[in-house]
């Protein structure tokens, strides 16, 4: 599988590439130079899983702000340049853990020699990224549109520039909002390349439509064995990123670890508010670090038999419902106790 063979890159303590855990990304939407706004949904994404974040530095004032931020964050942090290399050699100097550049839009050669010296003296990793929206005129005349061959053909063009510059420290990123061209370019890119990928489906969309792009996108690529970090990017709190990205991996068993919880699509037979029931369980699950499968039910007719595969779950019923292990009916619960009840058991879980 690609993944087990691409080169290892160290971003801050974290190790990706080689076969390591796909780490899960995002990026924060506050002024970088707030630092006060900043650091506190950094540890807001942290305290939901994030394990690499990404701060935008459109400014000096930025760049010295990453030093701060720094201070009082406990994940790797990655600065995001568009333009000018001087924010990149600014942020390096301030202490970014690794910079994301497109060597194609910061300027001329000496400025792409001038961030990867700087880059090579500190060790500090580059991810190249190069975006569907971006890419270069000629490369569209020649495919004759936006494509996935061209899309690759630009990234492949900037790795070499800053390998021709003795520098192989790098994260490759290839974007786009079209899910079956940014497939098709993972797929091309992967066969090409020893380094490590950061998959996303850029501009997916609100929480709700971006989350069915980025699942398709990122399951089809993910599954062939290709890349290394992901990101869902979804216009909304970056906290939703994070819970998306956790649930996609584990879906495809690729992460291990957190609660999953399966509930019925409800029919004539519910009486009880099984969507508000399922909704709230999904709330309660996300504070327990157990790797475990939780049901809920909305028919005390069928819930026992669907619920088998579950470690724990419950099913509803007129005015009582039923506590469920394994398949096997424990108790009868009132059905304001449905909710309780399950904490209690999660509290006083045992494997």
């Amino acid at each position: 599988m690609y993944r087990e063979h691409t080169k290892t890159v160290k971003i801050g303590d974290r190790v990706i590439g080689g076969g390591n855990p796909i780490l899960i990304q995002s990026m924060t939407n506050t002024p970088t130079e707030d630092v006060e706004a900043t650091v506190a949904q950094i540890l807001r994404l942290e305290e939901a899983g994030c394990e690499i974040v990404r701060c935008t530095v459109p400014t000096m004032e930025a760049a010295k702000a990453l030093a701060e931020i720094k201070k009082q964050i406990h994940i790797p942090l990655v600065a995001d340049i568009h333009f000018d290399y001087k924010m990149a050699l600014a942020a390096m100097e301030y202490g970014a853990d690794k910079i994301r550049i497109n060597p194609g839009n910061i300027g001329g050669p000496d400025k792409v020699k001038a961030v990867v010296d700087m880059a090579k003296e500190r060790n500090i990793p580059i991810r190249v990224g190069v975006n569907s929206g971006s890419l270069e005129k000629q490369l569209v005349e020649k495919y004759g549109g936006v494509t996935a061959e061209g899309i690759v053909e630009s990234a492949l063009d900037k790795v070499r520039m800053i390998e021709q510059l003795g520098y192989d420290n790098l994260v490759i990123s290839i974007k786009s909002s079209d899910v079956l061209m940014c497939a098709k370019a993972h797929e091309m890119l992967a066969s090409q390349t020893p380094y490590p990928l950061h998959v996303g489906i850029t501009e997916s969309g609100t929480v709700w439509s971006g989350n069915i792009k980025s699942a398709l996108g990122l399951g089809v690529i993910l599954y062939q064995g290709i890349g290394d970090t992901i990101r869902v990017s979804l216009s909304g709190d970056p906290v939703e990123e994070i819970k998306s990205a956790k649930l996609i991996l584990r879906t495809l068993g690729l992460r291990k670890g957190g609660i999953e919880v399966v509930s019925c699509p409800t029919c004539g037979r519910t009486k009880i508010d099984l969507i508000g029931l399922a909704n709230q369980v999904e709330t309660l699950v996300a504070g327990y670090d157990l790797d475990i499968k939780v049901a809920v039910m909305g028919c005390a007719v069928n819930g026992p038999g669907e619920a088998k595969e579950a470690d724990i779950g419950v099913a509803g019923g007129i005015g009582e419902g039923l506590l469920i292990k394994k398949g096997e009916i424990i108790r009868k619960v009132p059905e304001d106790q449905l909710l309780n009840t399950l904490k209690y058991e999660l509290d006083h879980w045992v494997k």
